[in-house]
């Protein structure tokens, strides 16, 4: 088939959604099927490049406690139908749809099988709450919804019911096998692990306190911290201010030095207060085999298990952060034992895997609307025949 995977956020600029798309792209690739990416430009950009096809110019908003993007064009409805009439895509696949406006023009003038991938979660959204009367007409144009954890689609549904089906977030774990730790860091030293933005939902200023008691308690330890964004002034300032040692700000790092810090790590924590749907870091960190300490949040449960890959506390909970950090710290047994589960979990996850459960449920949401005599016109591919097993079509 002709896929177009289509991302509101400027693509291949680092993200949750443009990594998952990048992966889904190239596994879509080996399966067989003929795939573009669309998004937006911010910057230089040619409007193509190679399979990527850039519709309107994209700019960067704060939202959810981070960072979104909203594109513009003064011509995109011209601009939306010649690439559809050029395409001629059989599926158009949008990741979180309803993110204005690159996708909602697509979705207007669509004459393919929609499907959409719902990705975040809140406890509340203003913007889809006041938003949802004028996006259903939109989201009725969707034949098919994934959501990318159990929170994630009890976020979406509450503003537009439907039937969802869970295909999680996958991992690359060839990028994760193999890999030789940092020398300069592998010493007698233990090494506590960061890796994600630096802003207040991703709650780095509670794992500094939590270290600052570690180091005060007499553990020999250090902070390796990956990732920018706006706390970084107020981290490095506390940093500073309290004369805390052995913390390295690393800024951001390649994918191959990521995989490096993973197995270099003797312990690696997500400290979040909430709004995750879904923790692809912990799949890094499972893949790599290092223990997890983690906060125990509804986006977090349905990739570790509590005690197995990881310790869960309340998010927010410094003492409780410190507990259990100290455990892993002080059981080299026990982060072993939690580093082989957590690889052999990660399997599941593996882009092939979630890739291939993602193109059954294309295969499932043809055959329905072939089944009702509803095939959109510009799909002219085959209709894929049924699996042999029926778990594919299960929405819970």
């Amino acid at each position: 088939m002709k896929i177009g995977l289509v991302t509101p956020y400027i693509y291949p600029l680092p993200g949750g959604v443009n990594a998952h798309v990048a992966k889904l792209y190239e596994n879509l690739i080996e399966r067989g099927h003929d795939v573009r990416i669309l998004s937006s430009t911010h910057g230089p950009q040619k409007r193509s490049e190679g399979d990527v096809i850039r519709l309107g110019y994209g700019f960067s908003v704060p939202t959810n406690g981070s960072v979104g993007t909203l594109t513009f064009s003064h011509r995109y409805g011209s601009l939306v139908q010649e690439v559809l009439e050029e395409e001629r895509f059989d599926v158009l696949h949008f990741h979180e749809p309803f993110v204005p406006f690159l996708s909602l023009q697509l979705l207007r003038f669509s004459e393919s099988v929609n499907v959409a991938t719902f990705h975040a979660y809140a406890g509340w959204s203003p913007s889809y709450e006041f938003g949802k009367r004028a996006l259903k007409r939109f989201a009725r144009r969707l034949h098919g919804r994934i959501a990318v954890s159990a929170a994630a689609r009890h976020f979406i549904d509450r503003y537009f019911p439907g039937d969802y089906k869970v295909i999680p977030n996958g991992v690359d774990l060839r990028s994760y096998q193999g890999v030789v730790p940092f020398a300069r860091w592998s010493d007698s030293t233990a090494n506590i692990l960061y890796v994600g933005r630096f802003e207040s939902r991703k709650g780095l200023l509670y794992l500094l306190k939590a270290y600052r008691v570690l180091r005060r308690d007499g553990f020999d330890c250090r902070l390796l911290l990956i990732g920018t964004g706006p706390q970084e002034r107020e981290a490095r300032r506390y940093v500073a201010t309290r004369r805390l040692t052995g913390v390295e700000f690393l800024g951001r790092v390649s994918d191959e030095d990521k995989a490096r810090f993973f197995a270099t790590a003797d312990v690696y924590v997500s400290p979040a207060t909430g709004q995750e749907s879904f923790g692809i870091v912990l799949l890094e960190a499972m893949a790599s085999g290092t223990a997890i300490v983690c906060s125990d949040i509804h986006g977090y449960k349905g990739v570790v298990r509590r005690g197995e890959q990881a310790l869960l506390v309340p998010p927010r909970n410094t003492d409780a952060l410190v507990a259990a950090i100290a455990r892993l710290l002080g059981d080299g047994e026990l982060r072993a034992r939690m580093g082989a589960s957590g690889r052999e979990r990660a399997i599941q996850f593996s882009w092939e895997n979630i890739t291939a459960k993602v193109d059954d449920y294309y295969g499932f949401v043809i055959r329905r609307l072939a089944a009702q005599g509803q095939l959109p016109t510009d799909f002219r591919a085959g209709v894929p025949p049924a699996p042999r097993t029926a778990s594919v079509v299960d929405s819970r």
